[in-house]
């Protein structure tokens, strides 16, 4: 068993510290918040201590991390603590539920959560922070981009490259061969059948259409 301290005291982290307890080698020892948003000192009856500090009470040389936030602020704030952790000399370790199937050519990078009933197909690459809710199909050769958030039944199909920290709605669909570009939200049900070439655009209906509202814009300047 190795020791796992999870930043994040939210309901994420509940989920992780459920999923880590029962389906992996981890035991986990505590949580870790930014200190300005500790409200108890614990949670699960483990501590939370402050994330500034917390190499002074988990050692960095025995403990490993798991940041436990979904894609708030667009993905950017589990972006942002992965970077805290591994400044501090933390190893970021991944989850990938046993009730998950993972062709053994796929690639799987640090921080990323794969949840029961994904299909990850042959020589798919996952990049480091994305998080793969339930149900979800990405089909062979894809790619998706770091700190990518996917909701649960998204199909995903061959050949596709998703671009670091995209939202992908319940039920969207993207065809074969498309991309689609960094900071893209992708609304629930929406079917994607040719790339966009729009940063940050917010992807809607049947047959989706390509807002000119650029959340990549949006959240820059909240930055």
């Amino acid at each position: 068993m190795k020791d796992l301290i999870i930043i994040g005291a939210g309901e994420f982290a509940d989920i992780a510290y459920e999923y880590f307890s029962v389906d992996s080698d981890y035991t986990v020892v505590g949580f870790a918040v930014e200190e300005a948003h500790i409200t108890d000192a614990t949670h699960r009856d483990l501590p939370v201590v402050a994330l500034e500090t917390v190499e002074t009470t988990f050692p960095t040389e025995s403990v490993h991390a798991f940041v436990a936030i979904t894609n708030t602020q667009h993905n950017r704030l589990r972006e942002r603590l992965m970077q805290v952790a591994r400044s501090k000399g933390y190893k970021l370790t991944s989850f990938i539920s046993p009730h998950a199937f993972v062709w053994r050519t796929a690639r799987v990078g640090e921080n990323v959560f794969i949840f029961e009933n994904n299909v990850v197909q042959h020589g798919v690459d996952i990049a480091d922070g994305c998080i793969l809710w339930s149900g979800n199909h990405v089909g062979h050769q894809s790619r998706i981009g770091a700190c990518c958030f996917l909701s649960s039944q998204v199909v995903i199909s061959g050949y596709c490259n998703i671009g670091e920290r995209c939202f992908l709605g319940v039920n969207s669909t993207i065809a074969d061969h498309v991309c689609v570009p960094k900071d893209s939200l992708i609304g629930l049900g929406s079917v994607i059948s040719k790339s966009i070439d729009q940063p940050g655009a917010m992807i809607t209906g049947n047959p989706a259409e390509v807002s000119r509202v650029s959340t990549y814009r949006f959240f820059r300047l909240k930055d």
